[in-house]
């Protein structure tokens, strides 16, 4: 029996089990209470049905090599949508597919949702893109499916931007139908301030044990809006600063960003950032398709991290690569390696400053690089230490008008 045969089997057998059991929900809503007896033996049925699966009396050894082989093969998108189908079976399945799916740092591969807010790999850069839609102010970050970033690829996150008197915010979300503060799938945002030369990263939920909530008026509007067993976001890990062009001169932009949550030493070799392992949702209705996430408890050992908050020595400090003067083409340029196609001011490579004390060949790494490829499309490639997350949040504060950087 190949593979792909299993997996049309699975398909079919839990589909079908999926759509009765919709079916008895749709009824229990509807009906009254003099029904309840023809309800009661459509559970029964559906959970008969379910005890009749091929795949309910499966050997452990052998239901986990299955599992396994499904995600050893299915290592693209968009074939890589039967992994998550498998850890939304049962609690079983999904316990195991927590074992067998790695994290990016390791395998390279954005699977689950919580890959996004997880350090990308950490020997090659992984490679997205941006698209801009002008009327709505919308931002969608797709994950790159070939060479092509005009395609359409796998959606990964969402981000609207708000203008407001003092600053602009830009609310990144899970969901693309619905970006906003209050939504279930509200996973952080990025602030700038008045003239858009500096910005803060907010977390909706602890990057690491030990961080501190930031108070502000967003964190209120959360806790009306959403259940209270939701942690009241709006963490602070990360700065983004552009320095001022006083002299108005031409030039590409500058830039620092400070990463409050992941230490210096994570760029060396061996170094470790701190790493989510699940979202803290309070809500059992929170992802309905994907239950692998779901999570009944707040708990600190959520976090997998090496330190229990950011070493002593101090936080992770990137500058933009400096470029340098084509004298041919008049213009500044940098190496993107083919990925960015289009001259722009907002065009940039993050490497590691040497504030930082990082010296050898990790000092002109680059984590992370962002540029134009056409008409409102944007590359953004990243790796370790820095998450999906992060990445797109800093990306959108060179989208943000600066007054007095240009």
């Amino acid at each position: 029996m190949s593979l792909k045969s299993i997996i049309q089997d699975m398909r079919g057998e839990f589909g079908s089990i999926s759509r009765k059991g919709f079916e008895v929900k749709f009824v229990s809503g509807m009906r009254s209470r003099s029904h309840r007896v023809v309800q009661d033996s459509s559970a029964v049925a559906t959970i008969d049905a379910l005890k009749q699966s091929c795949w309910v009396n499966l050997p452990p050894e052998l239901l986990r090599d299955v599992l396994i082989r499904i995600d050893t093969s299915e290592d693209t998108w968009p074939p890589r949508k039967n992994v998550v189908a498998c850890a939304g079976v049962c609690r079983n399945w999904r316990e195991i597919m927590k074992e067998i799916v790695k994290s990016p740092e390791v395998s390279g591969k954005l699977t689950f949702p919580i890959s996004l807010k997880q350090p990308g790999p950490r020997d090659s850069l992984l490679q997205c893109f941006i698209k801009r839609n002008r009327s709505s102010q919308i931002y969608y970050l797709y994950l790159g499916l070939n060479q092509a970033s005009t395609d359409d690829g796998k959606f990964l996150l969402a981000a609207r931007k708000c203008r407001r008197p003092t600053h602009t915010d830009y609310i990144i979300s899970l969901n693309s139908d619905d970006v906003s503060k209050g939504s279930s799938t509200y996973v952080g945002k990025l602030r700038s301030n008045f003239l858009g030369t500096k910005f803060t990263i907010f977390d909706a939920q602890p990057p690491h044990a030990g961080v501190k909530v930031t108070k502000c008026r967003s964190t209120r509007l959360i806790n009306r809006q959403v259940t209270p067993k939701v942690p009241p976001g709006n963490y602070s890990i990360a700065h983004i600063s552009y320095e001022l062009n006083v002299l108005g001169s031409r030039g590409p932009r500058r830039m620092h960003c400070v990463m409050d949550a992941i230490p210096n030493s994570a760029v060396e070799p061996g170094g470790v950032a701190p790493t989510q392992t699940e979202f803290l949702l309070g809500s059992v209705d929170s992802f309905p398709s994907l239950p692998f996430f779901r999570s009944k408890s707040i708990r600190t050992d959520s976090f997998r991290s090496g330190h229990s908050s950011v070493p002593s020595e101090g936080m992770l400090v990137l500058r933009n690569k400096a470029p340098r003067w084509h004298e041919q083409l008049q213009c500044w340029c940098l190496n993107f390696n083919g990925r960015v196609t289009v001259a722009s001011v907002k065009n940039f490579q993050l490497v590691a400053s040497p504030d930082n004390g990082v010296a050898g060949p990790e000092h002109e790494n680059v984590i992370l690089q962002f540029g134009k490829v056409g008409k409102d499309v944007f590359t953004m490639d990243y790796q370790y230490p820095i998450s999906a997350f992060q990445a797109f949040a800093i990306c959108l504060s060179s989208f943000d008008t600066k007054i007095a950087c240009e």
